[in-house]
């Protein structure tokens, strides 16, 4: 089997996987959302209080978990680290932003178009034009500089949450929060879950399979190999959804579950996560499977994720159903002066620094 084949089957095997879990008890369309499912542990953890997306999803638990186990095998865990950590944490945070003003991340994005959501292919476009512009600052320089060998502990500290949040969503200790009603409440059982990401933490570990990088590639270098995962994971949740979930499937833009149709800020808050993207060099899916691999960069961007879910609940910047609040439109617009500000500065250090080697080299 050729390569793309190979990756867009796993691709694929992810989009079946995102329908199985809906078919279960996730949400509608959103049989896997990274962003939605660290906001909800965020909640669950009391890092926000809104009261219907608080659960302490098994999902993200068996992508670190399966990605952790394979790394390990493969003899692919490697603690790494020390690139801009500040900068990192900034720029998820943002990301995170953006993300839940249109409620879901690029995953989403794919997995609500599998189901017929039209309101995500404005998202897409969005995100599209995000990619493209940290594509020219990648042409012009940026990097947030080469990593280096950290501790064993510091590439742990990632896999560690996720055990102590296994422990918590087991135990259910009464000062861990679970929904009772809306999204939150609404789960497919631990074990199916855990099974099945665990599956796709392994699968996603050894495709390197990302979002930002499937359009990164086609957009920079013309190289479509990634491009093929991500078509697989949309036709594969078609597929999927049209066998197991047929009776929820709603091609159009009204009525569809989580969502809603404000097409100027679905549009701009997919293109700070695209810009965001870029810069961190992969979407929160992708960040997720490196951090389980030592990636501490990784590892401190997932905490920026969590941090910034919680931010959009207690600042009322997350969107709803009902639409995008005042303060989400607002963030959105911080959010893109300020990344813009930081690529801008990252290029313009890169060039003063290549001029002083220049010079010294001369």
């Amino acid at each position: 089997m050729d390569s793309k084949k190979k990756i867009f089957i796993s691709g694929g095997i992810l989009g079946l996987i995102g329908a199985i879990l809906m078919k279960f008890g996730n949400p509608g369309n959103m049989g896997i959302c990274v962003a939605c499912f660290y906001r909800d542990i965020a909640g669950a953890l009391g890092l926000h209080r809104a009261e219907v997306v608080q659960y302490i999803r098994p999902e993200i638990i068996g992508f670190i978990s399966g990605a952790l186990i394979i790394s390990i095998l493969k003899g692919e865990f490697k603690p790494r680290g020390g690139s801009a950590p500040i900068i990192r944490f900034t720029l998820s945070i943002f990301l995170m932003f953006g993300a839940l003003v249109f409620l879901g991340c690029p995953l989403r994005i794919i997995l609500r178009l599998g189901n017929g959501d039209l309101n995500a292919l404005v998202g897409l476009l969005g995100y599209i034009l995000g990619i493209y512009i940290g594509v020219q600052f990648l042409k012009k320089g940026y990097t947030l500089g080469r990593s280096y060998e950290q501790t064993k502990t510091s590439s742990y500290i990632i896999p560690g949450l996720a055990l102590v949040l296994l422990i918590l969503l087991l135990a259910k200790p009464a000062f861990i929060f679970f929904s009772t009603e809306g999204p939150g409440s609404m789960t497919a059982p631990i074990a199916l879950a855990l099974i099945l990401s665990i599956v796709a933490g392994i699968i996603l570990q050894r495709s390197r399979i990302c979002t930002a990088g499937g359009f990164r590639d086609l957009i920079l270098i013309k190289d479509n190999y990634f491009f093929w995962g991500l078509i697989g994971i949309f036709l594969f949740n078609l597929v999927g959804n049209l066998i197991l979930n047929f009776d929820t499937f709603n091609l159009g833009f009204s009525e569809q579950p989580v969502a809603h149709s404000e097409h100027l800020w679905n549009f701009l808050g997919m293109i700070l996560t695209g810009i965001c993207s870029i810069f961190l060099g992969g979407c929160p899916l992708r960040q997720t499977i490196l951090a389980s691999e030592g990636d501490s960069d990784a590892g401190i961007t997932v905490l920026g994720l969590i941090v910034g879910a919680a931010l959009t609940h207690n600042f009322d910047i997350a969107s709803s159903p009902k639409g995008v609040t005042t303060n989400g439109k607002i963030a959105v617009i911080i959010g893109l002066i300020v990344v813009l500000a930081i690529g801008y500065s990252v290029v313009k250090n890169a060039k003063r620094q290549e001029e002083k080697e220049a010079k010294e080299y001369v």
